[in-house]
């Protein structure tokens, strides 16, 4: 009755269903590792914001990286900013989704080493070559305090990296890039670069200034992230549970189908043939 189960388009049949249920049980582990990560993070992220600031030398060295646990620590500097050297990151958006520049602005500390800092969000001007019209922040020397940031990555943001940009414009924020970036631009003391970055939190712009970054816990998109993940893992799981399910249910279908079809059949020929 079965024997239909070896014709191509059953055969066909089989294996894709064969394929797709491992492919969803990976997807669901997928998730659930997505889930586990980004509780991971928000655990590091609540720790970090709720620590004292501290010096943000005491996170980060030239040329170093930021570490895992450290991301969003809120860190603080003196020295002042050098607009002269100041660039924008293309394709940002804030918090009502309209498409925009980060600012990112070196900050020369007093020992001469430099801190990028991201004063943050702009419109973009008419002109997507032109270099948009940014107020300066506090002139002469200041103290800053902000979140700390890993380098950006295309790896880890999704992010390309575009070459051939207009003069003074990036893509990623990374603390090896831009200090190659500034050193050729005849900046010589980018070539002390701190790793990573820092998000400004102040001092505060003034009027019509960059508009400051949000932190995690202010950003609604962040909300609920961590949560949505597991619910996709179980969603996959069962998929893949009614993979066979679903196959077996058409295997008995066309078993009925064709044990009915070769019952009139039988019936037919053993009717008398009409005289």
């Amino acid at each position: 009755m079965y024997r239909f189960l070896l014709t191509r388009q059953w055969v066909i049949l089989t294996l894709v269903a064969l394929l797709l249920i491992p492919t969803m049980i990976r997807l669901g582990f997928w998730q659930l590792h997505r889930h586990d990560h980004r509780q991971a993070l928000n655990k590091v992220i609540d720790a970090s914001l709720a620590a004292k600031p501290v010096a943000a030398e005491s996170l980060t060295s030239v040329g170093g990286t930021v570490a895992h646990d450290d991301i969003y620590r809120r860190v603080t500097a003196k020295g002042r900013f050098d607009t002269a050297h100041e660039l924008v990151v293309r394709r940002r958006t804030n918090a009502d989704d309209q498409v925009g520049y980060h600012v990112l602005t070196p900050f020369v500390l007093d020992d001469g080493k430099v801190l990028l800092v991201n004063r943050g969000w702009v419109p973009s001007p008419a002109s997507q070559t032109a270099f948009p019209d940014i107020p300066a922040p506090a002139a002469g020397e200041v103290t800053v305090t902000g979140r700390l940031m890993r380098d950006e990555t295309t790896a880890a943001s999704g992010i390309k990296n575009v070459r051939g940009l207009p003069d003074r414009q990036i893509m990623l924020i990374n603390s090896g890039q831009v200090g190659a970036l500034l050193r050729g631009s005849g900046d010589t003391s980018a070539r002390a670069v701190l790793g990573g970055y820092v998000e400004l939190l102040a001092p505060a712009p003034g009027s019509g200034g960059p508009r400051l970054i949000p932190s995690p816990q202010e950003d609604t998109s962040w909300i609920g992230l961590g949560d949505i993940n597991l619910p996709y893992a179980v969603q996959w799981w069962l998929f893949a549970a009614a993979v066979p399910v679903g196959w077996a249910a058409l295997a008995r279908r066309e078993a009925r189908e064709r044990t009915a079809t070769a019952a009139r059949k039988d019936v037919e020929e053993a009717e008398p043939a009409t005289v």
